[in-house]
């Protein structure tokens, strides 16, 4: 065909048209898989980008991302002009004029960088396609791709094919925007708006020519020229930017020189970013979101959804704010404790030997030095060599001369909590605090931390009787209870519970009396009338998911649970009988704001209405009724208005944990507290009940929260029962009553002549009452 064209140089001119039209259409198809895949015209037109999902509560506050690369795309009039015209002026100075590779520029490129210019030979738009399909990666490399030399001239002709595809499908200013949200900006910062924020805490609309010139700069190399790691290579970057930007009129030369003189101008100051980006709740959401993601096969990592909690911040900060308040008492306490002693101690009270350094040898740092010396000795002479560090204190980060052992010490002795705060009829969690800083703590105490419930536990082993008929004015004796029974291991045992104090009555207490003192000797015979096994099936029932061990004891709480559980099942109580799944995401949408997928809780009715009903009341009782082990609650503002709460204290043996549940017309709350090392722990009631550390976190976050009726929560009475409560339950006896209120709405015709308290009186009776009655 060619033979019959005479003229040579037309010959040789179609001969090498041919074979670009031949070369091309085999690059395209990867023909025998030489060339590697190349973008489809469905990839060019949804160019897939890596974007972060953003998480935020319910009241729209953003409190963390998920992503692989840290992206969050922009619009065009969202990027300052002082970033598009230093990006022009030096990656790409006829931007505006080519079609997506610059044959003038490309030579140009060579022969200006001979004379001494710094602009780049490829267009933006030919980096563009780099970054979208990765077109330098072994996944795009075909078996050429292998050869030296001629992998990177079909590397780059690839490029060129996609350049001329993006700039036929997308204007200028598209291709600018897309390039300037996916290029990478080193430290985890992929995108421009994720650039500005990390290096100088401002969105890109806010940038101006330096912060511009800083962050254009660095794109010639993230770490050469990275203002971090190297300032003074990013300086004579950021002049060389300006010294282009001069050239291509963008700037005076008086301007360049004034602007020269200035500092890089760094802000690390954001407080997402100087975080790690994660948190309790943050890892929570992701755990809850791993069945939808998968059933729905999304990514939450790089699809850029925006996911809507069901927490408040205004809530979460009161309840943090309590936290902290109360945790830098609680570890003062327990520091003065054992002021000058080991904390760590067996069931005996005696120091554990070799305790520290048998938890020293379970961090990493001691199998990386063991590798390197073999011999412990000498290991724990590195552990032991004193350095200056940070160490985490409640009064804030202190500067200490610790070494690793010290630090050890230092850290595994501090008080830990979990505090998980609900809407029993939606719900939905309100609040979720899973320790006292993700930084140093990752264990969530909310969801992952299991523990002994103490007396928390006793209201399972109540509605048992109550679902069997019994009522909250059955009476029992405070007496001593011997039980013969045979455990899981086919051996005959006895158990012979005390009260905390170790004494006993004598005396006929109702149920609810009974459980407002929290006396050992009456659960124990519930439980025993009701039976254990059937206080096991009925935890179960309400929102308890770990395993029980069926044994005499379990109304005791012997078993160990999370936060998480306990407050979903106190929920049933609250909502008319029926369990309710805790809510954790209310709303999923996508990056363009269409709702992807709303939730609700789940809902089942597991205990009759009436039932549930009188546990509400009965807990009340803690408050109410003489002895209660919550009166400690009076020291606080929270009675106004004939409101009405409920709770359970709870502690495990040795004063290892301390619980409370606190439940109001609005929300049904946990906290617990306790050291994750069991072994250190306080060393008595008067220290250690879960009245004297888990109640008053909840107080004070119940205090403050009342102060805030705009937030939903509002002081008041319980709710009206939905049904007819049959069952007899003004118990005669004697009430503790608050000042504000001299009558008792649930007075029995004994209860009459009965005086209320004045609020000197009720300090008085609650000092005087057994302590540890819980």
């Amino acid at each position: 065909m060619f033979r019959r064209v005479k003229n040579k140089f037309l010959r040789i001119a179609l001969i090498a048209i041919y074979f670009v039209i031949l070369f091309t259409c085999a690059v395209q198809i990867n023909f025998l898989g030489l060339f590697g895949a190349s973008p489809t015209k469905k990839e060019i037109l949804l160019p897939s980008l890596n974007i972060s999902s953003e998480l935020y509560t319910a009241d729209s506050v953003l409190i963390g991302r998920y992503y692989k690369q840290d992206r969050d795309p922009v619009p065009f009039d969202s990027i300052s002009p002082n970033i598009i015209n230093a990006l022009i002026a030096t990656e790409d100075v006829r931007f505006y004029k080519h079609n997506g590779v610059d044959v003038i520029g490309l030579f140009g490129g060579l022969l200006s960088t001979f004379g001494g210019s710094d602009r780049g030979a490829s267009t933006i738009t030919q980096q563009l396609a780099k970054n979208l399909y990765r077109t330098r990666y072994q996944d795009s490399q075909g078996s050429l791709g292998k050869v030296p030399g001629l992998g990177l001239l079909v590397t780059k002709y690839k490029e060129w094919m996609t350049a001329f595809k993006l700039e036929n499908k997308y204007s200028k200013q598209e291709i600018i925007t897309m390039y300037l949200n996916t290029v990478s900006f080193s430290n985890n910062a992929y995108g421009i708006k994720s650039a500005s924020v990390r290096y100088f805490d401002k969105l890109p609309s806010e940038i101006t020519v330096n912060e511009a010139a800083v962050l254009v700069g660095m794109l010639k190399g993230t770490t050469l020229y990275n203002p971090i790691r190297n300032p003074k290579n990013a300086l004579t970057r950021r002049n060389v930017v300006l010294g282009q930007m001069q050239k291509e009129g963008y700037l005076k030369a008086e301007e360049v020189k004034s602007l020269s003189k200035d500092s890089l101008g760094l802000n690390l100051n954001n407080k997402e970013v100087r975080s790690s980006n994660d948190s309790y709740l943050r890892t929570a959401v992701e755990k809850w979101l791993e069945k939808w993601a998968t059933e729905n096969e999304i990514d939450i990592y790089t699809s850029g959804l925006k996911i809507y909690t069901t927490i408040d911040s205004r809530m979460q900060k009161i309840a943090e704010t309590a936290v902290s308040e109360k945790m830098r008492d609680l570890q003062r306490r327990l520091n003065n404790v054992w002021s000058g002693q080991e904390p760590w101690r067996d069931k005996e009270g005696n120091v554990i030997p070799n305790f520290l350094e048998d938890q020293a040898k379970k961090l990493p740092v001691f199998a990386y030095l063991k590798e390197k010396y073999k011999d412990d000795t000498k290991v724990f002479e590195e552990l032991n060599k004193k350095k200056e560090m940070e160490v985490f204190t409640w009064d804030g980060m202190e500067k200490v001369e610790y070494s690793t052992m010290d630090s050890l010490k230092h850290y595994i002795a501090m008080l830990n909590t979990g505090m998980m705060s609900m809407n029993p009829y939606s719900g939905e969690i309100k609040v979720w605090v899973g320790g006292i800083n993700h930084d140093f703590y990752k264990f969530d105490h909310v969801n992952q931390s299991k523990r002994q419930p103490g007396s928390t536990f006793k209201p399972f082993a109540y509605v048992t009787a109550l679902e069997a008929g019994k009522t909250p004015c059955d009476k029992y004796t405070d007496k001593p209870v011997k039980i013969e029974f045979v455990n899981n291991k086919g051996e005959n045992e006895v158990w012979e519970p005390k009260n905390a104090d170790w004494n006993f009555s004598y005396s006929e207490l109702s149920l609810r009396h009974a459980l407002a003192r929290s006396l050992n000797s009456v659960t124990a015979q519930v439980t025993q009338d009701v039976g254990w096994d059937n206080v096991v099936k009925m935890a179960h029932t309400c929102g308890i998911e770990s395993k029980l061990e069926s044994v005499p004891s379990v109304g005791l709480g012997s078993n160990e649970v999370s936060v998480f559980e306990m407050v979903r099942a106190y929920s049933t109580f609250m909502n008319a009988g029926k369990k309710t799944e805790p809510l954790l995401v209310k709303r999923i949408e996508d990056k363009d704001g269409k709702v992807l997928a709303e939730f609700k809780s789940e809902q089942k009715q597991v205990i009759s209405p009436e039932n549930a009903w009188l546990m509400g009341y009965m807990l009340r009782g803690t408050i109410e009724e003489s002895g209660g082990t919550s009166q400690a609650l009076w020291e606080w503002d929270l009675f106004e208005n004939d409101n009405q709460i409920g709770g359970k204290t709870g502690t495990s043996s040795d004063y290892v944990d301390g619980w409370y549940m606190g439940v109001t017309k609005d929300l049904v709350t946990g906290v617990w507290v306790g050291c994750d090392e069991q072994s250190i722990h306080f060393n008595s009631s008067a220290t250690g009940e879960g009245s004297k550390t888990a109640l008053p976190i909840f107080a004070v976050y119940m205090e403050e929260l009342y102060k805030h009726p705009e937030l939903g929560v509002t002081t008041g009475k319980f709710p009206d029962p939905t049904v007819e409560i049959k069952k007899t339950y003004n118990c005669p006896g004697p009430r503790v009553r608050s000042t504000r209120d001299t009558t008792s709405s649930d007075s029995a015709e004994g209860d009459a002549e009965v005086p209320a308290l004045t609020l000197p009186e009720i300090l008085r009776e609650i000092e005087g009452q057994e302590e540890g009655q819980e």
